[in-house]
């Protein structure tokens, strides 16, 4: 029985065979442990292989041979170029080879990817992963003060940019070559590095990269204050990737199209764009960024029909999709992700779009992306304030926020998981991991919610302290170091306040030097100067004093309260 049959057909029968405790939560009350209510079975077992590397398995996925290989893999939007799976197997070998004998690129050197969307992300990231080296990619419109950053934080010993980022990069001092060619033909590019392997790359000798070993680091404020490393493993990422696999079992074919906004520096993107949907061999229309009317052109130009999206594109899609009389027909399934979509929103879009699957999903960088997720539109429909199920493989805890005392189902506490794809830690801060992962391997979310009697994971709200702008986390401790940098600020504190279009957006409150003229514009100018769009401040209120508990933490309770009773005033 397929997995789509048990869900549709049996779906009370196959929960009660597969929970050892006799309820549908998966709840183990001796152990006060959730455990999730689906096996990935024999098709889907994660390999235990010891010397797998995430490359190699991609690769031993993709299409082989004749019609397969001749399948379009991925075609860029903008320049309608495109990339069969024949041509992006042949591409990362090429890659590859150039990095490993030309650049000498090795096991454990840290490669810095700087680039939007593009056909040639995945063989970066793929070739990368072949030489044994580690990835850390960056959003491309990150600041060079930001970019710097981790460009120092990773220990990155090569970069590869997008040419019209590469000025971000120079400061740095670290080696760069381009993705594309560009007018100064002094900078090697990545394009000229595959066509010079590309008909026959001298193959890479036997690289001891084992699962255990360091994949890729990406960047995520976790839960607590700024941007660290994230440091995922291949066993990290291929435990997910075999996930995606039994979920697309479950929600999707090869004949799907599908349409990618989602960011590939993004976990998010990474692991469904980049890799995962290369080893079901659907084709993917990628988009350099979001914008509404392109997306909304190329879904009926390329009879699109799984759109994997963020809360603020579900509402764009409710509030303009029919106002500018796009066809959606061919849509099948919209999937969500990245922060909370409010019933509201949902119900609107069920109902303007009756044929079309949504379905939320929750997960973290920290946990390699998903950890969530609806296998049934009908599950979905059921539960519309819930972010999906526990994914194959994962346990959970509910835990109170004062005791760490475990908690049953339908009551509120701290989201803990466990699974094989949890990160290994943050990059070289011992402090952020241990307060993140437990010493029995739990990772604390840093969400508060609860998981009802049918086993449905719901988020309340965050704990920790980011902001999320669009989907982006924004950490408060960032804006505000920022904010105290200016001469004419004493005391400065950030907060998230609820806005319909983006989810959530920084707002400061700020304490101006006496006799200061400080205006709220000149504040956010201010910090706009100094950090990526998403994470700009978009309201500034003054006051007297910043409120702090005794042991001086900032009572952002008390700011977030005050916000609201200062909107409602001003209604």
């Amino acid at each position: 029985m397929s997995g789509e049959e048990v869900w549709s057909s049996n779906e009370e029968e196959y929960i009660k065979s597969q929970t050892p405790f006799g309820n549908k939560s998966g709840y183990n009350s001796r152990t006060g442990i959730y455990h999730s209510l689906v096996k990935l079975g024999t098709k889907h077992e994660i390999p235990t292989k010891h010397d797998l590397n995430t490359a190699n398995f991609v690769l031993s996925q993709l299409p082989h041979a004749g019609l397969a290989e001749a399948k379009i893999a991925f075609i860029d939007l903008a320049t309608n170029k495109s990339v069969s799976y024949g041509e992006l197997r042949q591409s990362i070998y090429s890659l590859a080879s150039a990095l490993f004998y030309g650049l000498e690129v090795k096991k454990g050197d840290v490669v810095f990817v700087l680039s939007p969307n593009s056909i040639l992300y995945s063989t970066i990231c793929l070739a990368v992963m072949s030489t044994g080296a580690v990835l850390t990619t960056a959003n491309p419109i990150n600041t060079v003060s930001e970019i710097a950053k981790q460009v120092r934080d990773s220990g990155a010993k090569l970069a590869i940019s997008a040419p019209e980022e590469l000025h971000k990069l120079v400061p740095t001092g670290v080696p760069t070559i381009l993705t594309s060619r560009s007018s100064d033909d002094k900078i090697l590019s990545v394009e000229e590095l595959i066509e010079s392997c590309y008909s026959s790359p001298e193959p890479l000798p036997r690289i001891p990269v084992t699962q255990s070993d360091t994949a890729a680091i990406l960047y995520s404020s976790g839960t607590t204050g700024v941007s660290k490393g994230v440091v995922l493993t291949h066993a990290n990422l291929i435990s997910v990737i075999r996930l995606l696999l039994w979920s697309a079992d479950v929600s999707a074919s090869q004949d799907d199209v599908f349409l990618a906004f989602i960011p590939m520096f993004h976990i998010y993107g990474l692991v469904f764009f980049g890799f995962g949907l290369l080893c079901i061999g659907v084709t993917t229309i990628l988009m350099k960024k979001f914008d509404f009317q392109p997306m909304l052109d190329a879904i009926q130009k390329h009879k699109v029909n799984n759109l994997p999206a963020v809360p603020p594109v579900i509402l764009a899609l409710v509030k303009h999709a029919r106002k500018v009389g796009c066809d959606l027909s061919s849509l099948r399934r919209v999937g969500t992700g990245a922060a909370p979509l409010s019933k509201e929103v949902a119900q609107k879009f069920r109902k303007m779009f009756p044929w079309i699957e949504l379905r939320q999903g929750y997960g973290l960088t920290e946990s390699s992306g998903g950890a969530t997720f609806f296998p049934s539109d009908k599950d979905a429909k059921a539960h519309p304030d819930a972010c999906g199920r526990l994914l194959p493989t994962f346990f959970a805890k509910v835990v109170d926020t004062e005791t760490g005392m475990p908690l049953p189902p339908n009551k509120e506490g701290e989201l803990l998981f466990k699974s094989p794809t949890i990160m290994n830690g943050y990059l070289g801060n011992l402090e952020a991991t241990t307060a993140t992962i437990d010493a029995e391997g739990w990772l604390r979310t840093g969400d508060l919610g609860y998981i009802d009697e049918n086993g449905c994971v719901y988020i309340v709200e965050r704990i920790k302290e980011l902001i999320k702008y669009n989907g982006y986390q924004v950490a408060p401790a960032e804006l505000e170091s920022v904010l105290l940098s200016h001469p004419l600020i004493v005391d400065a504190a950030v907060i998230p306040v609820e806005d319909e279009e983006t989810g959530q957006i920084p707002m400061a409150y700020v304490v101006r030097a006496d006799g200061s003229k400080l205006s709220e514009d000149q504040v956010i100018q201010f910090v706009a100067g100094q950090v990526a769009p998403y994470k700009k401040v978009r309201r500034v209120s003054f006051i007297d004093t910043i409120p702090k508990s005794a042991a001086g933490k900032i009572l952002r309770k008390d700011l977030v309260s005050q916000s609201k009773y200062q909107l409602v005033s001003k209604l």
